[in-house]
């Protein structure tokens, strides 16, 4: 069986039961006339009187265009789209849309008006990982008409823990493809953008310059410097969100001439005090309550109601279960969002660079070695070599090569002296970067012989010894 989608409006037209029915045939034309059948008012919209498809729809079979001989394989998705309008109606609410969102259009402050802002509204969610799965569900399921999903990952089981817009069945599947489908089948008369790629300098003013709000998913420093900076030059608010072990952070920036996340963070941290969730774990529920509280700040911002986070940073401690914020203004001399910064670094690369360059390094390319090369090494009977992880223990608890010597980086620089300074060291953490601090600090000290592991535990995994766990 293939599944046939059409517009919401046409649904409508048509007086459809829903706008996905179960049709069977051996060509799109045979399906669609199959649907036609059993939905008599739906063939005057689609076909002339001489059997030819109307011009201003479109067909796509499984997300490629398509014309009605094309041959779709076994449960395949034939989408029926209007090329002129997309196929949303944003001018008014059915009556299937009424019903289902009653909770909301009985809400004072919300009402009709409200549901059909939300139903206007498009919002861009940047990342579908922990923070934008949780987001992605609850705006998709309060109404929200058009999302934006940008992620360049695929769906892994580690993931599982904690990104509840995936799952099993979706295993290997691009994360934005995978959020689709969840969310498709939650609410099926939204539109949804998928966007399988990174954020970068090139992308970001155009993608975000579509949308009404933006919601911050990321995982890193380099890209949520970039969505501020060019959310606060486009003038869009940003719905901000982070999470590390057991602490999550939110805020609303570069809404109404509030601060923006330069003003607080005017320059991101080194490598070794921000570890990321990969190296530093999170508790699975934690995105969870900030993507949650996340959401519900974007829908407020599209209904205009309440009073925002905006200049204000909120902490949640899932330990102690306690809510605490801090107030913040908006810096005069911000190089992101002040009035004053004509003159200064105004382009979100270049503001990017300060930023994420602070605290990053590459050593020159003799130091480092090959994860293949090091096994080669290790197995070698007559090597004197000493491997040195320099990972928290909580990380070694998921994998660790054989007969390492453990020192966590932030206790390198006291523990240097237990070291022999003319043995070779290789220096090992989750993906290179701690490592590469590591051989600077024993550089300093006057080791001569440091390697570090190019790509670290990841790239370990990878190249030498796939069915190792690893995070």
């Amino acid at each position: 069986m293939k599944v046939v989608i059409v517009p919401e409006v046409l649904a409508r037209a048509a007086h459809l039961p829903s706008q996905r029915m179960e049709a069977d045939g051996n060509t799109l034309r045979e399906v669609i006339e199959r649907v036609c059948v059993r939905h008599p008012r739906l063939r005057a919209h689609l076909f002339y009187e001489n059997g030819a498809f109307k011009e201003h729809f479109l067909l796509t079979c499984s997300g490629e265009l398509a014309d009605l001989e094309h041959v779709p394989a076994a449960h395949s998705e034939v989408e029926i789209m209007l090329a002129t309008s997309g196929g949303l109606d944003t001018d008014h609410l059915s009556n299937d849309e009424i019903r289902r969102y009653v909770r909301h259009i009985t809400l004072p402050g919300v009402g009709r008006a409200g549901q059909l802002r939300l139903k206007k509204a498009k919002v861009l969610i940047i990342g579908t990982g922990g923070l934008g799965a949780p987001v992605c569900l609850y705006l998709a399921a309060a109404g929200v008409g058009t999302l934006g999903l940008i992620d360049f990952d695929v769906v892994e089981s580690s993931n599982l823990q904690r990104q509840i817009v995936h799952g099993n069945s979706t295993l290997g599947m691009l994360k934005v493809e995978s959020a689709k489908q969840r969310l498709h089948d939650l609410n099926a008369d939204i539109a949804i953008n998928t966007y399988a790629a990174a954020l970068d300098a090139d992308n970001a003013r155009h993608l975000i310059g579509q949308y009404d709000v933006v919601v911050d998913g990321t995982d890193n420093f380099a890209s949520r410097y970039l969505v501020n900076d060019t959310c606060a030059q486009l003038g869009k608010p940003l719905v901000y969100g982070a999470v590390s072990r057991f602490e999550g952070q939110m805020s609303v920036f570069n809404h109404r001439g509030g601060p923006c996340y330069r003003c607080l963070f005017p320059k991101s941290p080194p490598p070794e005090l921000a570890p990321n969730c990969s190296a530093g774990g999170v508790i699975g529920v934690l995105p969870g309550v900030v993507g949650l509280i996340q959401a519900t700040e974007a829908i407020k911002l599209i209904l205009d109601i309440g009073e925002s986070l905006s200049g204000r940073l909120m902490r949640f401690d899932a330990l102690t279960m306690r809510f605490n914020e801090v107030r913040f203004p908006r810096r005069s001399d911000c190089p992101s969002c002040s009035p004053n910064r004509e003159g200064k670094l105004s382009e979100p690369e270049q503001l990017l660079c300060a930023s994420a360059n602070a605290g990053q390094q590459r050593l020159a390319p003799e130091f480092f070695i090959e994860p293949r090369a090091l096994k080669a090494i290790m197995a070698r009977a007559d090597s004197e070599h000493i491997l040195l992880d320099v990972r928290d223990a909580n990380e070694l608890e998921v994998c660790r090569l054989p007969g390492i010597l453990h020192i966590p980086l932030d206790e390198l620089n006291e523990r240097t002296a237990l070291l022999d300074s003319r043995q070779t060291h290789y220096l090992i953490c989750y993906g290179g970067l701690r490592a590469e601090r590591a051989a600077t600090i024993l550089q300093e000290a006057g080791f001569a012989d440091v390697k570090v592991l190019e790509g670290g535990m990841k790239r370990w995994v990878k190249d030498v010894d796939p069915d190792m766990p690893i995070y």
